[in-house]
C-alpha cells in the first residue's frame, strides 16, 4: 500500500489498489480524451476553495469511472461490510490511497490550486469503531484540513467533502449505504 500512495502518477501510467487492503494493484494509463472529461467537471476553472472542492469531489468521481472501467472496479458499492462477495469491490484503504493518487494528478494539472494533498488519515481503532481511512487536503491560505472520502457511496459517485473533524468524529452520510 505505501509503494502506490507514495508513487508520483502520470497520466502516461499509475497504479491503483483494489480488492481490500490493496490487495490487488493495476497499471493503468489515461488517454488525452479521457482526461478531458476529468477536466470538463472542473469547468468553469474554480475561482475560489470552496468551488475547487466541489471540483475535486466531481473529479474524483469522473476519474473512478473511468479507471473502474479499465480495472473491474466499476462494481464498486459504498461501504464495504456486506459488499465483499461482489466483484470489484474496494474496502477504505483502497478508496483512500487511489483518491489520493487522483488528487495528485489534479494538482500536477493544474485544477487544484487552493489545496494540497496531505497523508491519508485513520479513526476508529475497534474499541471505537470500526477503523476507517481517508484522504486529506489541506486549503492552504486557511489550513483548514478536509477529508475525501469516496469510500461511502458507489464507485463513481462524488467524494464527500467536509472538515475533518466533523469526519473524525464518527460522521456518515445518512443516505449512504455504507454500514
Amino acid at each position: 500500500m505505501t509503494r502506490v500512495l507514495k508513487q508520483q502518477p502520470a497520466l502516461s501510467g499509475f497504479d491503483v489498489c483494489h480488492a481490500g487492503g490493496c490487495a490487488h494493484i493495476s497499471h493503468v494509463r489515461l488517454s488525452p480524451a479521457e482526461w478531458r472529461q476529468v477536466e470538463a467537471v472542473c469547468e468553469p476553472r474554480p475561482e475560489n476553495a470552496g468551488t475547487e472542492r466541489v471540483c475535486i469531489a466531481n473529479a474524483v468521481g469522473r476519474l473512478e469511472q473511468i479507471v473502474g472501467a479499465k480495472t473491474g472496479t466499476d462494481t464498486d458499492r459504498g461501504g464495504t461490510l456486506g459488499n465483499s462477495d461482489y466483484p470489484g469491490q474496494m474496502d477504505c484503504n483502497d478508496e483512500a490511497i487511489n483518491t489520493s493518487t487522483y488528487v495528485k494528478l489534479l494538482i500536477q494539472h493544474g485544477l487544484v490550486i487552493h489545496h494540497e494533498l496531505l497523508d491519508v488519515r485513520r479513526r476508529g481503532f475497534f474499541f471505537n469503531g470500526w477503523p476507517h481511512t481517508t484522504a486529506v487536503i489541506r486549503e492552504t491560505a486557511t489550513q483548514q484540513q478536509y477529508a475525501l472520502d469516496a469510500w461511502f457511496y458507489d464507485n463513481g459517485h462524488p467524494a464527500v467533502v467536509l472538515p475533518l473533524e466533523q469526519w473524525q468524529s464518527g460522521w456518515k452520510p445518512e443516505d449512504s449505504p455504507a454500514r
